[in-house]
């Protein structure tokens, strides 16, 4: 037995004295990128590979501003990759944190829990079924049965016993039972740390996303290249134009049509998006989760402490014809007691489960002060649940040496069945059950027995069935839902979202449930015995009009995902147990609770609820929808912002005409372009519309013909809108500088006016709902800072070769502006099906 001080595990000085000894309990993993490492990423960009060519260029032409200023912005560019990664890697970091194993250790006498990386050499660990074990550890009280097929690659559960010798592996997971182990190594001195596995970090695989835009990019840089080079030949053989020009030509192209933003919108609004995430107390454990929110049709949600408050307490027992309704009366008459007391018996003394604790709780509350029969017992063997028999048995020993008690607690059915009784019998309970059942609660039977020490074999016998029981009574048990939950269900419908409770309770307190919460307007339901029976097909049929699973086996609930996922739904699953985790890595998203769930539930899963809150799922798909709407917006962006740089890029080289934008030109326009992709769309603000649509398809993807096309009609009517205003301003007899000074005025504010635009259509038909997104007022003062820059600053104007501020130039650019106006309200009106 665990003494008394060791009961209370380290003191606080302990712990940092150990913390100091033996550093944090985490294994080798990758560390996050070093400052040089970011800095050669940088460069070894296209982008910024261009840009250093073309200042070399601008030196050996001579134009030692232009080379200069082309140098600085690498400079810049590094500058701003730093923060943004800085931001990223933290974001990162704290999703890291959060999603690593958690620990439940004693110390200064308290029950905590704790990070597994704070656990220290010397901790207490109090471990239970389900737990994934934080450290290398001794078990010194309890019994428990653990997974250590990580590191062994057998399958059976491995008893432990408090022994020596009877060592607990860090990595592994309780699958049964309840200790206490005293943490002996940490870190890499664990055993898996020795066999050098890396547990704590494993490498994001891409998502749908990055994969397709990793496609995209590759063929969008093979046009760059093959129209640069193209450039380079036109203006060096037709255009009589020297080697070191031509090539500057091509370079300036090739940094005008490479969308080298779509890795970044991509990598930053994912990661971003999930930490984001965890401030409505949803955790993301895996990025490509995010995608998938978004597509989800249909959502299988436990009841109990997901649509349920998860506060079990006993309000009703039935013994016979009499019944006990705890809100109404304050002393348990005598006869309910042998109901209590055995109840007490059939559930572990420090239990785990609510409706175990409740059990406890009333029992020590009520029968406070008796001489409790519980008092006079010690367990000697149990029997687990099974799909079987719902119903588990503790079997004691009594103050008679002869004789054993058996505490019998499960579904009503299966205690009456155990109990052998007349049909009548049955039929009676199963009335007494309904009635309990149809007003909401969740009813357990009870049931005693004794056993005499001398009939039993060497080996206690294989079933329950071999034990004769008296059936005591019924416990029924209410749990009430969370009272947001009507509301969150409404909005999933609206979305397209069919919700599925799946349950372990009696059907009639599931129907009541879902009745009560507006989930199903069904009324069949299907049991856990059905499923067994139904073939796929027919499970499949009655499907189509249920969305109650009452007495659920978790095995089942893989059934159910997987057959779902084969009609095509796009399923996402609730779960906390160690029996739920196949059907929760099989979902398309695995939703694990975080509260109450166990460290197997939470590792399987893409998604876990920091709070177990149902509301949290719909603010998480909520979420999901709005970033990749936003990640749709940014690429109609970057495609259709590109379009006229590109024209007025590659048009005036082919046409004989004075060159527009060179590349000092481009590198003041990424100074819009990036950070609009970046930050701004980034933190869009959700459309009204973002839960009154149907979920997308999966395989849906943001570059597809449909919203790059949209995006090349509005660039190219900016582009033929610039295009035009130059040949009539050119035919005018203006001075390129002042051209010049026209045109890149429009289309900087032409580029504000594409973020507007493609951030929200509804800011431009109704103004009068416009919800203003923060970071669009630091776009619009970004803008407004350059174009100052440009016009009023004679060193920039130089640079970029515009004359002196006229106001002729200025109203020319205005004009522009108000044609592109119209031009993308037009496009807007004759393009509605494109919009998201």
């Amino acid at each position: 037995m665990i003494t008394e001080s060791a009961l209370s595990g380290l003191t606080s000085d302990e712990v940092l004295g150990k913390r100091n000894q033996y550093g944090f309990n985490v294994l080798p993993g990758t560390l996050p990128k070093t400052l040089p490492y970011i800095i050669l990423d940088v460069i070894k960009e296209p982008m910024f590979l261009m840009l250093l060519v073309a200042g070399s260029i601008y030196l050996a032409l001579g134009d030692r501003a232009e080379a200069l200023f082309l140098l600085a912005f690498v400079l810049v560019v590094i500058g701003i990759t730093l923060v943004q990664e800085h931001k990223t890697q933290r974001a990162l970091e704290s999703l890291r944190d959060l999603s690593a194993p958690r620990a439940l250790v004693r110390r200064n006498g308290v029950e905590i829990r704790i990070a597994g990386r704070e656990v220290v050499p010397g901790d207490l660990l109090v471990l239970h079924e389900g737990d994934r074990i934080a450290a290398d550890a001794l078990l010194v009280e309890g019994q428990l049965s653990v997974d250590e097929s990580l590191l062994t690659g057998e399958a059976v559960p491995i008893n432990k016993l408090p022994y020596a010798t009877s060592l607990l592996y860090a990595s592994t997971v309780v699958t049964k039972g309840f200790g206490y182990a005293i943490v002996q190594t940490t870190g890499i001195d664990t055993a898996i740390g020795h066999i050098g596995q890396t547990l704590a970090e494993t490498d994001e695989i891409p998502s749908g996303l990055q994969q397709a835009s990793r496609s995209l990019i590759r063929n969008l840089s093979l046009i760059a290249i093959g129209l640069a080079l193209a450039l380079i030949f036109i203006n060096w053989l037709w255009n009589d134009k020297t080697v070191l020009e031509s090539l500057l030509s091509g370079i300036t192209l090739a940094m005008a049509t490479l969308p080298e933003e779509i890795p970044v919108i991509l990598t930053v609004f994912l990661a971003l998006g999930a930490w984001r995430m965890t401030k409505i107390k949803v955790l993301t454990r895996r990025i490509s989760a995010v995608e998938a929110l978004g597509a989800i049709t249909i959502l299988a949600v436990d009841k109990t402490g997901t649509l349920t408050q998860n506060r079990m307490q006993i309000a009703e027992l039935s013994v016979e014809n009499s019944s006990y309704i705890a809100h109404q009366e304050n002393e348990l008459p005598e006869m309910f007691h042998p109901l209590i007391e055995f109840a007490m018996l059939a559930t572990p003394a420090d239990p785990f489960d609510p409706m175990e604790k409740a059990i406890q709780n009333f029992g020590h509350t009520k029968l406070n002060g008796t001489e409790h029969l519980h008092d006079e017992c010690s367990p000697e063997f149990q029997y687990d649940l099974s799909p079987d028999i719902m119903a588990m048995t503790q079997i004691y020993s009594d103050i008679n040496p002869s004789l054993h008690l058996l505490a019998t607690k499960g579904s009503p059915e299966a205690v009456a069945d155990l109990c052998h009784l007349s049909t009548l019998q049955l039929q009676e309970i199963e009335h007494r059950v309904e009635t309990m059942a149809a007003r909401g609660l969740r009813v357990l039977g009870v049931a005693k027995g004794e056993l005499q020490a001398s009939s039993i074999s060497p080996h206690w016998p294989k079933s329950q069935h071999d034990f004769d029981f008296t059936f005591l009574g019924l416990i029924g048990f209410i749990d009430p839902p969370r009272p947001e939950v009507s509301d969150a269900i409404y909005e999933c419908k609206n979305a397209g979202i069919r919700i599925i409770m799946l349950t372990g309770d009696h059907p009639a307190t599931a129907r009541a449930i879902a009745k009560e919460v507006n989930l199903s307007e069904y009324a069949d339901i299907i049991t856990g015995d059905e499923i067994s029976h139904l073939s796929d097909d027919n499970l499949l049929y009655r499907l189509r009009n249920t969305d109650v699973c009452a007495r659920m086996q978790p095995e089942q609930k893989l059934r159910l995902v997987q057959l779902l996922q084969k009609n095509g739904n796009v399923v996402a699953m609730t779960g906390d147990g160690v029996n739920d985790a196949p059907a929760l890595k099989a979902a398309d998203v695995g939703i694990a609770m975080g509260e109450r769930g166990t460290d197997v539930a939470r590792e399987a899963a893409a998604i876990v609820l920091l709070d177990d809150s149902f509301t949290s799922i719909v603010a998480a798909i909520r979420q999901g929808r709005t970033i990749y709407d936003n990640i749709t917006k940014a690429t109609r962006f970057v495609f259709a912002v590109h379009i006229p740089i590109i024209a007025l890029t590659l048009l005036p080289a082919l046409l004989h005409w004075p060159v527009i934008l060179q590349p000092v030109h481009i590198v003041l326009l990424q100074l819009l372009i990036d950070p609009a992709c970046a930050i701004v769309f980034e933190a869009e603000i959700a459309g009204q519309n973002i839960m009154n649509r149907l979920p997308r398809r999966l395989n849906a993807s943001p570059f597809t013909l449909k919203n790059i096309g949209f995006a090349l009609v509005q660039g190219m009517g900016i582009a033929l809108i610039l295009l035009v205003g130059y040949t009539i301003l050119h035919d005018r007899g203006w001075i390129m500088s002042n051209i010049r000074i026209t045109l890149f005025t429009a289309l900087i504010a032409a580029i504000f006016l594409l973020v507007l635009v493609n951030s929200d259509f509804s800011r431009f038909k109704q103004s009068a709902q416009l919800r203003i997104n923060p970071m669009m007022i630091y776009m619009f003062g970004g803008v407004s800072f350059l174009l100052s820059a440009m016009l009023l600053i004679p060193f920039f104007r130089d640079l970029l070769g515009f004359s002196s501020i006229t106001l002729l130039p200025i109203c020319a650019a205005v004009i522009l502006l108000i044609i592109c106006v119209i031009w993308l309200i037009i496009s807007q009106r004759l393009s509605k099906r494109w919009l998201i």
